[in-house]
């Protein structure tokens, strides 16, 4: 058995592999496109062509594929045999510079929002050599972005590597003013923790709600939920932990740095989560990580859930988006230090952070939406809505005194004691984790914690890097201009402060009163995507990207049009779904018991019993009256679902299906789960939520 050392990359084309391969003037140039953006000429590329073609086909790769991240949240990618025809009938192993650098997939069927019409297809894919080329189930995978033939941006991938080179420039700028000339580039950095619920695959086939939407429509409270709170961090199972191996062992050969793994709060709900990397690399790593946590669990005979909320009643699923920024000499630049209060940099850096989230509130909230989601954001397992950040006692007292232009008194350094012989003392952190915080401060990093389990990291990434880079750019277009720069510091990072330090708040998220006190604060709320998304198109937010080159205002006003389309799309199959279901198998298994429960009522009163004393009588009545019910809810969805439809703008039609479709959707399967707690078990013709939370 190999050990993880050599396991690990090992079907990675990564800098190991091109140092060993590449010729050295060859390795150099491929270097510095890469660390500074410098163009790649075309003998380069094929000369890395020819050598990444070598490497696959030792390890049995016949295809290569430019692999690219569309704006379905998804990865596609086109598969192209490495044989080239010769004279003679034969055929030999080729692939060209010009084939790794460009590739032409069908551009017309993917989400373009109006970029593109169905019947222009030209699209390009475009080698991202910042991330490496990988083998995936034979077939050597090459990251790229992907545009249309006019160029309109079509993927996540571009755009994040716009917003990391402003980030990068605005930084800097910021360093050479603080006196740092050695950093040469400025990095985003993210640690994606991924959540998700295994169940059984043979149940999960029984669920149609399962297969078409990726959560449970219907289904009971059993009886025991998350309420011992005995599965979060609780012994792994058996047949989970050989999952959780086999994973890591496919993400360690592909270079994902696959780090914790552990129980969450739910049943049959775990998480997996990486080391930090670039945000490009960390991105393209969590694409591999949900493709693989699907693929691994249905060789085990289990299915992998996703989606925010698979299940009512216990709690859904997220992903924190761990972000933080890492000069190319090694320092995190988030990193406050031992004396915080003197750390201008930091203080600075922590200043542009706490105006770029005041500033763009409705951006994060947008980042985090989906249809999915709205069912998770402001329940007690997640961030509300409404945006703010955490900071701990000890940042937040620094930042009152800059404001009030009095010194900060350093605390005591606090030791731990564990009151126990064996056990080592510690120092204990000056701030304790705020994990109802939507955006939290956590020693070195932002934890952004609304983003649904099923998200690309990449958009709320890009809105991270852009508008931080914003705040900084107008930090340094002052400070390059101040005659008194010390003067000038003091006074932006005090000025800074008060306005924008109602965004800051280290108390409870979740209690009504935070509700009540961010509105006085003037702070948003936007519960739904719905109500969010159309100020993706506000004039701050197109000329914000714009400005900055990361997106151009058509390219917005698409993804506007692609994220409420696919909201409401979402709820049409989720209510198409929960029609067949009733139709075609709950109202026959209702049937098909109150057809017995009547039977045994007629052989009772044949035989002279009193049967309206008969406490089946009672269970018949309250049968009968629940299947009229249900067939009046699911007429009533039907409808909604068909007036919905009719709506032919995309706002108006996305809304109906919230405030319609969806009141339709929670009264139908209130009648639906009140039925599932009385119908024998063996005329149910679903697997009740017992099933699937507790038998792996």
């Amino acid at each position: 058995m190999q050990s993880v050392p050599e396991v690990f990359g090992s079907m990675v084309f990564n800098d190991v592999v091109m140092k060993e391969r590449l010729p050295k003037e060859i390795y150099k140039s491929l270097k510095k496109t890469i660390e500074e953006g410098s163009d790649l000429d075309l003998t380069v590329a094929n000369a890395v062509a020819n050598a990444m073609k070598d490497w696959a086909i030792e390890k049995g790769v016949t295809h290569f594929s430019h692999w690219f991240q569309p704006m379905t949240g998804i990865t596609a990618e086109k598969h192209d045999s490495f044989i080239s025809p010769q004279g003679d009938g034969r055929v030999i192993m080729e692939f060209s510079g010009k084939e790794l650098i460009r590739g032409e997939p069908d551009a017309s069927s993917f989400p373009s929002g109006g970029l593109r019409a169905t019947f222009e297809a030209r699209g390009y894919t475009a080698w991202d050599p910042t991330s490496y080329a990988f083998i995936k189930e034979n077939t050597l995978c090459i990251p790229t972005a992907f545009c249309s033939y006019t160029g309109d941006v079509l993927d996540k991938k571009t755009p994040l590597l716009r917003s990391m080179n402003i980030l990068s420039r605005e930084a800097l700028r910021i360093l050479r003013l603080l006196g740092d000339t050695k950093t040469s580039r400025v990095i985003s950095t993210v640690g994606p923790e991924q959540e998700y619920f295994l169940i059984d695959k043979e149940l999960y086939n029984r669920r149609k709600d399962l297969i078409f939407t990726g959560r449970t429509l219907f289904g009971a409270r059993p009886p025991k939920g998350q309420e011992l709170e005995d599965h979060y961090f609780g012994a792994i199972k058996p047949r989970v932990l050989a999952f959780m191996r086999d994973l890591n062992e496919q993400l360690w050969k592909l270079g994902v740095f696959a780090k914790t793994e552990h129980n969450e709060v739910a049943p049959a709900q775990h998480e997996i989560a990486p080391i930090f990397t670039t945000a490009n690399i960390a991105t393209d790593h969590n694409q591999l990580t949900m493709e693989l946590l699907k693929k691994v669990a249905d060789k085990h005979g289990l299915a992998c859930l996703l989606h925010e909320k698979p299940f009512a009643g216990v709690n859904g699923s997220g992903k924190h988006n761990n972000w933080s920024i890492c000069t190319n000499t090694g320092q995190n630049l988030f990193d406050p230090g031992k004396n915080p209060h003197e750390n201008k940099l930091f203080l600075l850096l922590l200043c542009a952070v706490i105006k770029a989230v005041d500033t763009h509130q409705d951006l994060l909230r947008i980042s985090a939406a989906s249809a999915g989601n709205d069912h998770r954001l402001g329940a007690n397992e997640a961030p509300p809505a409404i945006v703010s950040i955490f900071l701990g006692s000890e940042l937040t007292s620094i930042l009152e005194c800059i404001e009030e232009g009095k010194p900060y008194n350093c605390a005591d350094v606090c030791k731990m004691e564990t009151g126990v012989n064996v056990l080592p003392d510690f120092i204990k952190d000056t701030t304790d984790r705020n994990r109802t915080s939507p955006f939290a401060f956590t020693g070195n990093k932002f934890e952004f914690r609304m983003l649904g389990s099923s998200f690309s990291i990449a958009g709320p990434n890009i809105v991270l890097n852009t508008m931080f880079a914003d705040a900084l750019k107008e930090f340094a277009d002052r400070l390059e201009a101040a005659s008194d720069f010390e003067s000038e510091l003091a006074a932006l990072m005090r000025e800074t402060i008060k306005k924008h330090k109602r965004i800051i708040f280290n108390g409870n998220n979740y209690a009504k009163e935070w509700v009540e006190e961010a509105e006085k604060r003037g702070l948003l709320n936007l519960r739904t995507t719905v109500d969010a998304l159309p100020l993706f198109k506000s004039e701050k937010n197109i000329d914000l990207f714009s400005r900055h080159k990361v997106l151009s205002k058509s390219e917005i006003i698409a993804r506007y049009e692609i994220i409420m389309e696919s909201y409401w799309k979402t709820l049409n199959i989720e209510a198409h779904t929960m029609s067949e279901m009733v139709k075609k198998d709950i109202l026959p298994a209702v049937l098909a018991y109150t057809k017995e429960l009547s039977e045994t009522l007629a052989t009772k009163k044949a035989i002279g019993v009193d049967i309206t004393e008969d406490a089946t009588f009672e269970l018949v009545n309250t049968l009968t009256k629940l299947t009229n019910s249900l067939h009046t809810r699911v007429k009533a969805l039907d409808d909604s679902i068909a007036a919905a439809c009719a709506k032919s703008e995309l706002l108006e039609r996305a809304a109906y299906f919230r405030d319609t479709v969806a009141v339709c959707m929670s009264e139908l399967r209130a009648v639906v789960d009140e039925l599932e707690t009385l119908v024998a078990a063996k005329y149910w013709p679903l697997p009740t939520y017992g099933d699937l939370l507790f038998r792996i």
